[in-house]
């Protein structure tokens, strides 16, 4: 069994976040590649659950990057989340506990997923596969931890396909992570549309709650104009904590570490631990009130 962090090690003023009043499931998703995607929902998984919170990742990208990230097995032969999508597999069978970081635990990707997206085109309730897994695997984590689930967060390809469907459906809120440069928003219309499209006929409990800005470099102007603009036109959903262009981001991955777990003094790190923060007081109504910006 995973431990608690301790509360004298950890970095949120040595206590743990606040629980939320239920599981708060996200969608992580962004058509638009090369955001940071994956990277951000990673670091906030790992910042959350050194915050003492139960946090599950589920990785839904047949490129595996966030089971790379979280150092989880997921060569050929692994059980992944595809083979509970497909072949009915429960998930307490496919979740790993993360070694690196108490409190995480991903269900994995492989390449087997790659083909998932024809397979579930011919199956019954094609787009609700995700959440009635995930529904089961909550119940079962309560019942061998003695503690629900806070957080799961929904790694998505960068399409919007049947995973991606599937995603939507199982969440409750959606966490787009955009990148500080030209064309930011780019894209952005499409998934919207599809956000509600999966709201009026499939999940209306789902809404677009948390923008996520990434790549952010204080020296130049453009990335700061984005900031204004996706502020300016997102002012409730826009998170307040930036998240730095970082070359120990970068690296992290490569080294199948967080960035939290590669360098933590790095402003990468600090960043995503503020970030963490924030999404969970958000989630309480007290999200801070200034904006925390890490530069390099």
């Amino acid at each position: 069994m995973n431990d608690n962090v301790s509360r004298e090690t950890n970095d949120f003023g040595g206590q743990f976040l606040p629980h939320p009043l239920k599981t708060r499931i996200f969608t992580v998703a962004n058509q638009k590649g090369g955001v940071g995607k994956t990277t951000s929902t990673v670091n906030l998984a790992a910042a959350l659950a050194e915050g003492g919170l139960h946090i599950l990742v589920i990785d839904l990208d047949p490129q595996g990057n966030a089971s790379t990230a979280l150092a989880i097995a997921h060569h050929q032969g692994v059980p992944d989340i595809y083979a509970t999508l497909v072949d009915n597999t429960p998930m307490s069978d496919v979740v790993q506990a993360v070694p690196h970081t108490p409190n995480l635990w991903c269900a994995p990707a492989t390449i087997d997923l790659a083909g998932a997206e024809i397979e579930l085109v011919s199956m019954l309730a094609r787009e609700s596969r995700l959440i009635r897994a995930i529904t089961a695997y909550e119940a079962f984590h309560t019942e061998k931890y003695g503690q629900p689930l806070d957080y799961i967060f929904i790694d998505c390809p960068p399409s919007l396909g049947l995973l991606t469907i599937n995603a939507l459906v199982a969440a409750r809120e959606v966490l787009v992570p955009i990148q500080c440069e030209y064309y930011a928003l780019e894209g952005l219309g499409q998934l919207r549309k599809t956000i509600e499209l999966v709201s009026d006929k499939l999940n209306t409990d789902l809404k677009l709650s948390t923008m996520l800005l990434t790549m952010y470099d204080s020296r130049t102007r453009l990335a700061q104009d984005v900031v204004d603009d996706v502020k300016a036109n997102f002012p409730v959903e826009a998170m307040q904590t930036l998240i730095p262009r970082s070359v120990r981001i970068s690296e992290a991955p490569s080294r199948d570490m967080t960035v939290l777990g590669y360098d933590r003094s790095s402003p990468g790190s600090q960043a995503y631990i503020a970030a963490a923060r924030e999404l969970a007081y958000r989630a309480e109504g007290l999200a801070p009130a200034r904006e925390e910006t890490v530069s390099i």
